[in-house]
């Protein structure tokens, strides 16, 4: 055997036991030590929400629902603005133009039966994104 020979052996020994030789505990530790960072770091709440009410009995036939906007949401999607027929995407647009006129306008949502809620809360955005914050909500 040459000299030359048998280092060259020993050192690829060595390199393939140095490959063998990384673990995995280090990056997982890492990894976890990251994901709990960020698991206390984040904040899960969402602070925008919408004021609503609910019309009492005597504010309903009284005089506070006069000049309110009635707004009905139906089954297939689409909603009625004072009775003018529409899709969600065309009321902010419908509420922006009236909102302009009278911005504290009371406005009357009455989503019809078996109307998803899901449906009911993206209207209330639309009417929020619009401008509008005196917002009741009806059953009937």
């Amino acid at each position: 055997m040459s000299p030359g020979r048998g280092f060259s052996l020993r050192n690829k020994t060595e390199k393939r036991s140095a490959v063998r030789l990384v673990r995995l505990t280090p990056l997982i530790d890492i990894v976890f030590i990251l994901l709990v960072f960020f698991m206390l770091a984040s904040s899960f709440m969402d602070w925008r929400s919408i004021a609503l009410g609910t019309p009492s009995a005597q504010s309903a036939a009284g005089n506070s629902m006069e000049g309110a906007m009635l707004l009905r949401v139906h089954e297939d999607g689409q909603v009625d603005l004072s009775g003018r027929r529409m899709s969600v995407e065309e009321l902010g647009a419908a509420l922006s133009a009236d909102l302009q006129q009278d911005p504290d306008r009371r406005i009357l949502v009455r989503p019809m039966r078996q109307v998803p809620l899901q449906q009911t809360v993206r209207v209330l955005d639309e009417i929020s994104a619009a401008g509008g914050h005196n917002i009741a909500l009806s059953e009937r």
